[in-house]
């Protein structure tokens, strides 16, 4: 039984390599498999380990494959865009993402028309903190505050902006979309007005590989937007109030910071593997922490089917009340979020059925 894979690529000049890693349980213990070769080619296969180990030896010995092979180039993406995998991978950094709660349409609608707030685009990406110190390194932070590999076309992007910096955004790709600013040239401005960090921002992050949300201001341009990204079927928006700070973690409710999906997604813990199909129980938590079943979601041929307690992104039309989602769709797996995330709360009801969970 495999524990836990990875599947890397490699495309530069005339190199087109793929390079897979796994922890696979065996007569009790478990051993560390690869393959490597050309892509589409037959692999030429390995292990680690001669013989069974205890999971934490050889979660060691995964991880210290994958560091080898992300810091040679490789990457999780198909498409080869390298990543520069830190020294200090996973060390917690202090640092901590602004998260936003989601609001209604009629409450969207609300604020459209209040030139109190601001409003951006929402992007389906990893959100991303990237922090480039006096020395010149550049850092990559995910959610949770702990150092995460980049794309380098990023790092490169970041190495060529003069002082030092640490922004906001969701990395989409080898791209990242920037949104906010915390620290400039040594001065925290986390504490400014949102105005006067989108004017910071904007002042030293032009286009590339790292570039600016779109973002408006104004009744009149903010239903322009709006409408724009509705009709281009992107995720959604993010409204910010101007002279909001940035306030680290989730507030109970509302916020400063709120977000509105066009379309319906949600992260869910799996449940169960279904036996003979490839799909799985998905389950969210209620208010007591105690799992809640909502349905099953199929895989995709492409994806590998994710084990039980895996939390997993899905996007769906509505859930019933007191049953299942209607029409999921397997997005991908999030290890960047805790089964936390998972609350009941984020579920969208049939519209007419609407109940508070």
């Amino acid at each position: 039984m495999t524990k836990e894979s990875v599947t890397l690529y490699f495309c530069a000049g005339s190199s087109d390599k793929t390079y897979r890693a796994a922890i696979e349980q065996v007569d009790g213990g478990y051993v560390v498999s690869f393959a490597f070769g050309r892509r589409g080619s037959t692999m030429q296969t390995g292990t680690k380990t001669n013989s069974p180990v205890s999971f934490q030896k050889a979660k060691a010995i995964y991880d210290k494959l994958v560091r080898e092979k992300t810091a040679k180039g490789y990457t999780p993406g198909a498409d080869g865009t390298p990543y520069s995998q830190t020294k200090n991978a996973e060390r917690d950094t202090g640092l901590r993402c602004q998260l936003l709660n989601s609001i209604t349409e009629a409450e969207a609608e609300k604020l459209l028309g209040d030139p109190a707030w601001w409003l951006q685009e929402k992007y389906d990406g990893r959100r991303v903190l990237v922090r480039k110190d006096a020395s010149g390194s550049v850092t990559g932070i995910n959610r949770k505050g702990l150092t995460i590999g980049l794309p380098e076309p990023i790092i490169q992007q970041a190495r060529q902006i003069a002082g030092t910096f640490v922004i906001d955004g969701e990395c989409v790709g080898d791209r990242l979309y920037t949104f906010d600013c915390l620290e400039r040239d040594g001065i925290e401005v986390a504490g400014f007005p949102y105005s006067k960090r989108m004017e910071i921002l904007t002042g030293f992050v032009k286009r590339g590989a790292m570039e600016c949300a779109p973002t408006a201001a104004g009744p009149g341009d903010k239903r322009d937007l709006f409408q724009v990204l509705q009709e281009g079927n992107r995720e959604g928006v993010v409204f910010k109030r101007a002279n909001a700070p940035y306030t680290a973690g989730r507030p109970a409710s509302g916020g400063t910071q709120v977000k509105f999906k066009f379309v319906t997604t949600g992260s869910f813990i799996v449940a169960k593997v279904n036996a003979g199909k490839r799909s799985v129980a998905l389950e969210v938590l209620d208010d007591a922490g105690k799992g809640v079943n909502v349905g099953n979601v199929t895989i995709p041929a492409n994806q590998k089917v994710p084990g039980v307690g895996t939390i997993v992104e899905c996007r769906y039309l509505y859930c019933y009340p007191q049953g299942s989602l209607f029409q999921p769709v397997l997005l991908g797996v999030r290890d960047d979020l805790e089964p936390g995330s998972c609350g009941i709360q984020q579920l969208k009801y049939k519209r007419g059925e609407d109940e508070e969970a």
